[in-house]
């Protein structure tokens, strides 16, 4: 199943709704919306432009009489971020990881693409944090919050599962048709992570990036993590660099995934976690950055 959406509030189960940005490349992530039988709502991220944010807030005003008075927060980047302050009404909610993440981590993103047009964004910072898992009450229906840990795609990754509809919101530990990417956490994290997804058995998948579809989505990354595996594992036996590796093999069965140019800094962490690093042990993320450009031939396009 690949259902796709676009840039509208889509109902995928009862009282749950899909905000899908196509293409889903790079700062094109996905939110949601959870709404109880008493209308009180969930927003699950924002958007990362001062424009799409906006938008959001329309479409979710279209859809509730009253804005959110919750915002959960999958991860700290700041694709799923930065429109939080145009839902000054909710509060926000992460893993204590995240909201040390975006304090460190500021306005970084948007230098990354200086000719994006950002808009009047800034962090907010989450006023609730949790550390294992907490779960929030929406009319009848329970929304349990679920870290992520120690590591899969960041160090403070929320999934966001609705018991009773079987809908999975997994924030960017699970892409479509898109690259995953673990420059920030872990190689195995990730493999773990969706291992821990898979055991709930959810019937409607929301990645952090691309179409709606089911536990299939789980699947196919967990098999590009295997093949990332393998993958590092011959290039430290040819004594190559993950640039050099990245160039002599390319990405092979992926691609053809957006944003295949993540390979080189996933497969820096593979390398990093094969010489004994701990999950989500940081790494130079702008050097790896300027690798991955290097690697693509230019920066990566960015239609935020």
């Amino acid at each position: 199943m690949s259902l796709t959406l676009a840039d509208s509030l889509t109902e995928i189960a009862d009282g749950v709704f899909a905000y899908v940005q196509p293409d889903g490349g790079w700062c094109l992530n996905n939110a949601g919306l959870v709404v109880g039988a008493d209308g009180q709502a969930v927003l699950v991220d924002t958007t990362a432009t001062e424009r799409r944010a906006r938008r959001l807030r329309a479409e979710v005003l279209r859809t509730v009489a009253e804005p959110p008075r919750t915002l959960v927060t999958t991860h700290f980047h700041g694709d799923h971020t930065f429109g939080h302050r145009y839902f000054p009404e909710a509060l926000v909610v992460a893993h204590e990881n995240a909201r040390t993440d975006m304090a460190a981590a500021g306005l970084g993103l948007t230098t990354l693409w200086p000719g994006v047009e950002w808009g009047d964004v800034a962090p907010t910072l989450p006023h609730l944090t949790y550390r294992d898992s907490l779960t929030l009450h929406v009319g009848d229906d329970r929304v349990e919050l679920i870290h992520l840990g120690p590591a899969a795609h960041t160090t403070g990754d929320t999934a966001v599962w609705l018991p009773r509809q079987r809908v999975l919101f997994t924030g960017d530990v699970v892409m479509n048709g898109v690259m995953p990417f673990c420059l920030m956490g872990s190689v195995s994290g990730s493999l773990d992570a969706l291992r821990r997804l898979r055991a709930l058995e959810p019937v409607t998948v929301v990645p952090g990036h691309g179409a709606v579809g089911g536990p299939e989505l789980i699947d196919a990354d967990e098999e590009y993590f295997r093949w990332l595996v393998r993958l590092a594992e011959r290039g430290l036996a040819a004594g190559l660099t993950p640039l050099e590796l990245a160039r002599a093999e390319g990405a092979g069965p992926y691609a053809g995934l957006l944003d295949a140019e993540r390979l080189v800094p996933n497969l820096h962490r593979a390398y990093a976690e094969a010489g004994g690093a701990e999950a989500g042990a940081p790494l130079d993320v702008g050097a790896l950055f300027r690798e991955m450009a290097e690697y693509h031939g230019g920066l990566p396009d960015c239609h935020a």
